[in-house]
């Protein structure tokens, strides 16, 4: 029993140690049918203002019970919203038989004791869905109850698509956020101030467990972000140029972008806002990667000119000749202008991968790019000098918002990679004063900073991305070691390039630690308390702050781990919800099957298939030998021959219902469209048991299109899925939706 005791004992104290608990409304926060209240079942409309904490009318302090037995509390309230989850209803929701389910349970919930750590990995198969960002919110949730988090080998970790996406979206690689994961700002924000304001989250100081919050320093990111951008023109007088920075009024994610492409206007600003003139597309392939293809094929057409930034000639470069199914139109009928800047390719250039574990690892091109192929940033120097030079010379709306840009590179034609990380990094523009001792020059003006605690709100700083400070120091480019010693022998490596932030290794490392500040596992210790200072891992904590002080996860206002989120755009808690194209009802809601809040498109592209004309699941994928749509390209190459043809994945006695033959020719129709391939008969995919209907699934990889080589052509992959997304980032729903398979004979191939 000792043992019992003992995790027990070890999921009590983790939990209330390092989850949070405070009361949630109860006037307008109610259960009905397992949806929130907030929701209108019809309209899907919904008032996040019903998902906040609950003050307390004399404090005006959020109510904490620490006990977590208060009904109104998060902790009781996750326990009545997933008490419906039974192995039963899983079972009828997913397929999977509950005696299975059973068991995958017992392994995962195994690692809820000191001794044992486990970690969930998650991809493209969680993400692509229309509720991607709550199936991964389950995970951490599950992860806090488990006491996996900040533990090391523990957490949530993504394994990503590209090599380099987790840097892109570091830098801001989306519309809604900047370097370093800082808002865009919107049209309506006039001031540096009010932005300030509105943007960092306020502190709940009157709580048990008051927050570090360490977005108080927003202002000195910010303020360093612009005088990254900016330069000498920044300055106090003139709010850092904050007005000149570009803002949205709107949703500018792919699947909006291209729909305002499409109708040759916006919805922003009630509609009267003309489309977009033009697109540079730099090192995508929008009509191959994004989903309903027939609609990016139409949304280009109705461009003036296009810039595509290529290695090879692909399938949006050569829209214009989309074959008819793909909603092509005749070249004559397209007054669209395309240019390509032939780029450099990954192994011709410097620069840094991000790996899923934050690590900025330099890497050193191999050859020189051939013929006239240039490196990224001399491309895009390129073009910024050259619209810079127009505004010189012609003048025009707004000129300084592109004359104030600074760009004092030594070679401004063509940055050097390594210049431009060390301003990522951070440098002192004066002499940066020790606040504890005046007298005492913590950095003089023009050193790299060491990281980002340097970074001043008065103009003394730039950088330009907070997160990645500290990657370039006085000691050189750290992205650069290669040290493998690991004395920790967890798998840290702490000389082995830079861990964005501050080269820590295990982000919420606190939470491997009790109250006490000992390690939950002594064998395995993430940080430890030693009387003075936290160490070990680089602690996600202030060095110095003694145990029981701060909360372990000092970005949040709660100071503690969120099993309850106020900010997400489909209810606080998951929630299961079928596919925006699913085959069965949601068991679960009557009247709502599929997220409420996930967007419909209404185009005449924007076709949506019912589960009577297309009975079959379909989910696509990609193959080892293939890297997205890029490989194929090559003529002769050794992935072609290992994987040379497109393909559609079929179950065995789905086949044999359907009289089809492994290797003969099959025709897949969604309500996009239709594409034929060959069959390969397969044992990996098996029915699923939903509800007590049989329903079949059959998956195709996404590596082929129009464009390239004849002999390694193949049917674009996303010319049948559909307009749906996840409401929080916005990510396609490429991973299920519904068709017909049928054989192909005759006048059907």
């Amino acid at each position: 029993m000792r043992y019992a005791i003992e995790k027990k004992r070890f999921h009590e104290d983790y939990v209330k140690l390092h989850t949070n608990a405070p009361y949630v409304i109860g006037e307008k926060f109610q259960f009905t049918d397992g949806l929130f209240s907030g929701f209108d079942q019809t309209k899907a409309e919904y008032d996040k203002n019903a998902w906040q904490y609950q003050p307390d009318p004399k404090t005006n302090a959020y109510m904490v019970d620490e006990t977590l037995q208060n009904p109104r509390c998060v902790f009781q309230l996750l326990k009545q919203h997933v008490s419906r989850y039974t192995p039963e209803m899983v079972e009828q929701i997913c397929g999977t038989p509950k005696d299975q389910f059973v068991k995958v349970a017992e392994a995962v919930t195994s690692t809820g004791n000191p001794e044992r750590v486990g970690t969930i990995l998650y991809a493209l198969g969680w993400t692509q869905h229309s509720t991607g960002v709550q199936i991964i919110r389950a995970a951490a949730m599950l992860q806090l109850l488990l006491g996996n988090v900040g533990r090391p080998g523990g957490g949530v970790n993504a394994l990503r698509g590209h090599s380099n996406i987790q840097g892109a979206t570091d830098m801001g690689g989306t519309f809604e956020i900047l370097p370093g994961y800082l808002k865009t700002p919107t049209g309506a924000t006039q001031t540096l101030a009010e932005y300030l304001e509105k943007g960092p989250p306020t502190t709940l100081n009157k709580q048990a467990w008051s927050s570090m919050n360490y977005w108080q320093n927003y202002p000195k990111f910010m303020v360093s972000l612009l005088k990254a951008y900016y330069g000498k023109t920044a300055t106090k007088e003139n709010d850092y140029q904050f007005a000149l920075m570009p803002k949205v009024d709107g949703n500018y994610s792919w699947m909006y972008l291209f729909d305002d492409m499409y109708r040759g206007g916006s919805t922003r600003a009630g509609g009267k806002e003309p489309g977009p003139d033009g697109l540079i597309s730099f090192g995508m392939n929008p009509v191959g990667v994004g989903p309903n293809s027939p609609k990016m094929v139409g949304a280009l057409s109705k461009l003036k000119w296009l810039v595509m930034a290529e290695n090879f000639e692909n399938e949006t470069a050569t829209f214009w000749k989309a074959p008819k199914e793909y909603g092509g139109a005749a070249p004559k009928d397209i007054q669209t202008t395309v240019y390509q800047l032939p780029a450099a390719n990954f192994a011709e250039k410097d620069g840094t991968f991000t790996n899923s574990s934050r690590w900025m690892q330099w890497k050193w091109k191999a050859i020189d790019p051939p013929g006239q192929a240039k490196p990224d940033q001399e491309i895009l120097a390129r073009i910024f000098l050259a619209v810079r030079d127009l505004y010189r010379k012609e003048g025009g709306a707004l000129p300084e918002a592109v004359l104030s840009i600074d760009w004092s590179y030594t070679n401004p034609n063509s940055p050097d990679f390594g210049e431009v990380l060390k301003e990522i990094s951070g440098k002192a523009l004066d002499d940066i004063k020790d606040p504890k001792d005046p007298t005492k020059i913590l950095k003089k003006k023009g050193d790299q900073l060491d990281g980002f605690a340097q970074l001043q709100d008065d103009g003394s700083t730039l950088c330009g991305n907070w997160l990645h400070s500290g990657c370039y120091t006085p000691a050189g480019n750290l992205t650069q070691r290669r040290n493998n010693a690991d004395p920790t022998g967890l798998g840290m490596f702490h000389e082995w390039a830079f861990s964005w932030p501050a080269n820590r290794r295990v982000m919420y490392n606190r939470a491997s630690a009790d109250k006490d500040g000992k390690p939950w596992d002594p064998t395995r210790p993430g940080i430890v308390w030693n009387g003075e200072k936290w160490v070990g891992d680089v602690p996600d904590f202030k060095a110095d702050s003694p145990p029981g002080q701060l909360g372990a996860f000092i970005m949040l206002p709660e100071g503690v781990g969120r099993l309850y989120s106020p900010v997400l755009n489909d209810g606080p808690f998951p929630e299961h919800y079928e596919a925006i194209e699913a085959p069965v009802d949601n068991v679960l809601h009557a009247k709502v099957t599929s997220n409420p809040v996930s967007k419909k498109f209404s185009t005449d592209k924007d076709k949506y298939g019912g589960r009577d004309q297309f009975p079959i699941v379909c989910t696509t994928y990609r193959l080892t030998e293939h890297f997205h749509y890029w490989t194929k390209h090559h003529v002769n190459g050794r992935l072609n021959e290992v994987q040379p043809e497109f393909f559609f994945e079929i179950p065995e006695e789905l086949a044999k219902e359907k009289g089809i033959a492994n290797g003969s020719k099959v025709r897949v129709t969604s309500a996009r469209g239709s594409i034929v391939g060959p069959a390969v008969v397969t044992k990996r995919i098996l029915s699923m048991n939903l509800g007590g209907k049989k329903v079949w699934q059959i998956g195709f990889p996404i590596h082929w299109g129009y464009a390239g080589d004849p002999k390694h052509a193949g049917p674009l992959a996303n010319l049948l899925t559909p307009s749906a997304m996840d409401p929080n980032t916005w990510t396609p729903e490429f991973k299920t939706f519904l068709v017909q398979v049928e054989k192909a004979t005759g006048e059907n191939v």
